[in-house]
């Protein structure tokens, strides 16, 4: 099997490479990044091959075409700052380039899994379910929205291909430390505490996510690539969680008692609440979350200290 993963040295991409070489060691393995975001330090151990280039590049996909030939492609890479308000290169970086993809995907006969996000859903109602809801707040919950009707043109179009998109909700866990300021909330908090900081978060520390662990979106990836199915799902525990229950963790878990201090929210955008329905991905992918926001908040600070 020969797998090639865009966005490799990031932070899904390279929990990815390292879940493919652990449980298919046979398998031939390319990253490809541009390394503005991603890091070398996050593909220490890995085994396989990295390519440097920019998705966006067109002559990028004809060369791969040339030289190589995939039955997988994992695409995780994008603009994942969310407060990016460049509109023309969020939407070329990650909408246009799609197209690429799925084109290199139809020439060599692979299947497609790549990052959606649950920021197509905005602020609406929660439960947030794949087929309703659709009114990003963003341009980059926008342009993930577009992916996904890329996505389904594709498969419309082309009913021979394979391609699965992942809604991702709030994800966090190792590897994620070289995203800087777009690193979970989790993880800078936890971070702050650690160091005697206070925690500081939005007023009142209320609003609510669907926090999901790195290994259970791993998880999740390799389901993908594994069942026969086609289409997009949400990726997430189906549980809403507070600002305000994170801190108190990390207090229990650290043996702090740090006070929080509250800031007004800067953004127009900010979603509020976000819990997804995560029935389709349990039927069709069996897919079933296996870490609680107090399972994954205690693994994941194994790994912080470390």
């Amino acid at each position: 099997m020969r797998v090639l993963i865009t966005g490799g040295a990031g932070f899904i991409g390279s929990n990815i490479a390292f879940a493919l070489q652990e449980k298919y060691p046979q398998a031939k393995v390319y990253l490809l990044d541009d390394f503005s975001s991603g890091h070398f330090k996050n593909l220490i151990g890995f085994r396989g091959e990295v390519i440097t280039g920019d998705i966006r590049d067109r002559e990028l996909w004809e060369e791969l075409r040339r030289r190589h030939a995939f039955d997988v492609i994992y695409h995780e890479a994008a603009i994942t700052d969310t407060t990016v308000t460049d509109q023309k290169l969020m939407m070329e970086t990650n909408a246009d380039s799609f197209r690429y993809i799925l084109d290199s995907a139809l020439e060599w006969g692979a299947k497609v899994i790549y990052a959606s996000s649950a920021g197509v859903y905005g602020n609406t109602v929660p439960p947030m379910r794949e087929d309703s809801g659709l009114e990003p707040e963003n341009v980059y919950g926008f342009s993930k929205l577009m992916m996904d009707y890329i996505a389904r043109d594709y498969l419309e179009r082309y009913p021979e291909l394979k391609v699965v998109g992942f809604r991702y909700f709030n994800v966090y866990g190792p590897r994620e430390s070289y995203k800087g300021k777009t690193a979970s909330m989790i993880y800078q908090l936890a971070v702050k505490m650690m160091h005697g900081q206070k925690p500081r978060i939005f007023k009142w520390g209320e609003q609510r996510r669907d926090f999901v662990y790195i290994k259970d979106v791993v998880k999740a990836n390799l389901l993908a690539l594994e069942r026969d199915v086609s289409g997009v799902f949400n990726v997430a525990t189906g549980v809403a969680r507070s600002f305000n229950e994170i801190i108190e963790i990390l207090n229990r878990e650290l043996g702090t008692d740090l006070e929080t201090e509250y800031f007004d929210c800067p953004y127009d955008f900010y979603q509020e609440h976000t819990e997804a329905d995560i029935s389709r991905a349990k039927s069709e992918l069996g897919y079933d979350p296996e870490y609680t926001l107090e399972e994954g908040i205690k693994d994941y600070l194994r790994h912080i200290k470390a």
